[in-house]
């Protein structure tokens, strides 16, 4: 076992997958998806997927367990171990219900041969990183559901006097592939013997709800699941319930696209979401968004009608304990003079301050006045301010989005830029940007960035084309009054 150096965890021989967490005497177990990307075609691998995990107190530092679940090898129906969960019954007995998936079976489905996913379950006396699968209690898909989507087994009882629930993400054999999505619900006395029982949720809107969980905090209850329908990212409903209604808050989702399948544990009174956030093929800022990538950690608060805010988890960003206030470092470029953001209205105008650290907490308190267009942080940027990465506030919008500049070509002659592209569509939050007082919080991690804006609202992205560089301000069409601009170390 050896503790991971970084606030963000990722195993040295591979990459983070789906995150299934499970509290154990007041620890965190992190089990999550090995991808190892291998390149040999799936029928081509003599191993496929298993599970490994991590342990933390406070998601600062991480102790790797290893693999716990392995692969069941190419002839078995969980030669792949997908997302599932863990749970604990009333003798103390541990139970680990998973996805299992082999491309060497296949069922006839809607038209064509179709890889079948099953419900696989294994068992402990106890310990965590030992399992005992049970493939006797395999079942596939019931009648009227898709066979190929049949995973992500939750897991839960909604109080002492109900049966256990087990949810999935499935879908209706027979309706609009694109629409046929559900949160399917089973019923079992022993977690052993499941019938079919009303679904939990079918929204009639997606194509699947991946990695559904449920939990309830005080008098609310929360159905969390991910998407790549509409939009690839990690939603979450609200119900007075464990059946629903489930309800919309506002802004139903709990970051932007590179941060997904998120699942949540609790820690005392504390709840956290656990996804990953994706690498780029290539390492590249224009790379393509891949599967799996590195853990990753918000810390979700709750509002009284409900809806939760998410931020970074605050023992993280009490690890960052050595500040640094760089607001008089800052020297004036493109515009600007030599006051920073002193309330005076600019076309535009921008600052630099000093080299960013690989790994920093960066913390910015910033008052927006009236009419102003759009205002944020530079990262990594080059001297003259005109390199790098932005941070952009955009209160006429009411919306924070990530954007690089330049952004890029199309080719050589000087009209054949992307000029088109407002910034990094994928990477764009609602967040409430009314005239006053707000915080900028950016936790920069290596080629890790997530930005939170007034411990409410995360936006989580890679910085792959500039390792470094200087840490600057901004502001366009308006005014804002500069407060504090720190930077933060362990």
């Amino acid at each position: 076992m050896t503790v991971h150096p970084s606030t963000h965890f990722q195993p040295p021989n591979g990459f983070v997958g789906d995150v299934i967490p499970f509290e154990h005497e007041g620890t965190a177990w992190l089990f999550y998806l090995l991808d190892e990307r291998p390149d040999a075609p799936p029928l081509e691998r003599s191993t496929g997927m298993p599970w490994g995990a991590v342990t933390t107190t406070d998601f600062v530092d991480f102790e790797d367990r290893g693999v716990v679940l392995p692969s069941g090898g190419p002839e078995a129906s969980d030669f792949d171990c997908y997302t599932g969960s863990v749970v604990q019954d009333e003798t103390g007995a541990l139970h680990l219900f998973y996805t299992g998936h082999n491309p060497r079976i296949t069922i006839e489905a809607d038209g064509g041969p179709k890889d079948a996913q099953v419900v696989c379950h294994a068992t402990s006396d106890g310990d965590l990183t030992d399992w005992t699968k049970h493939p006797d209690w395999d079942f596939p898909a019931l009648a009227g559901y898709s066979p190929e989507d049949w995973r992500d087994p939750f897991v839960f009882r909604p109080a002492a006097d109900r049966p256990w629930q087990m949810l999935l993400a499935t879908r209706r054999r027979d309706d609009p592939y694109r629409r046929s999505g559900l949160v399917a619900r089973l019923e079992s006395d022993d977690l052993v013997t499941w019938r079919d029982a009303e679904p939990l949720w079918e929204p009639h809107r997606f194509i699947t709800q991946e990695c559904p969980d449920v939990f309830q905090w005080g008098e609310w209850w929360y159905l969390v699941y991910s998407e790549f329908s509409d939009a690839f990212c990690t939603r979450y409903r609200i119900a007075t319930s464990p059946d629903g209604p489930w309800l919309a808050p506002t802004d139903d989702t709990v970051d932007g696209r590179a941060f997904y399948a998120a699942k949540t544990v609790a820690l005392g009174d504390d709840r956290y979401f656990v996804g990953w956030i994706a690498t780029k093929d290539g390492h590249r800022d224009e790379g393509a968004w891949q599967w799996a990538g590195t853990m990753a950690t918000l810390q979700a608060h709750q509002r009284p009608d409900g809806s939760l805010r998410f931020d970074l988890p605050d023992a993280v960003q009490a690890a960052y304990r050595h500040e640094s206030d760089v607001t008089a470092q800052l020297e004036p470029v493109n515009g600007a003079d030599g006051t920073v953001g002193n309330g005076a209205t600019t076309r535009y105008a921008s600052w630099v301050g000093p080299e960013l650290p690989d790994e920093a907490l960066v913390v910015a308190d910033v008052v927006i006045e009236p009419g102003t267009a759009s205002l944020g942080l530079l990262l990594r940027t080059s001297d003259d301010g005109e390199e790098g990465y932005a941070l952009r506030l955009e209160p006429d919008r009411n919306r924070v989005v990530f954007d690089r500049w330049p952004r890029g070509s199309t080719g050589t002659e000087q009209w054949q830029i992307l000029g088109d592209v407002p910034h990094a569509v994928e990477l764009e939050r609602p967040v409430e940007l009314a005239p006053g007082a707000h915080r900028i919080q950016v936790h920069l991690d290596g080629d890790i960035c997530v930005a939170v804006i007034d411990g409410s609202v995360a936006l989580s992205t890679r910085l792959y084309d500039r390792r470094a560089g200087r840490l600057g301000l901004f502001t366009q069409d308006g005014a804002m009054t500069l407060q504090r601009l720190a930077i933060r170390t362990r």
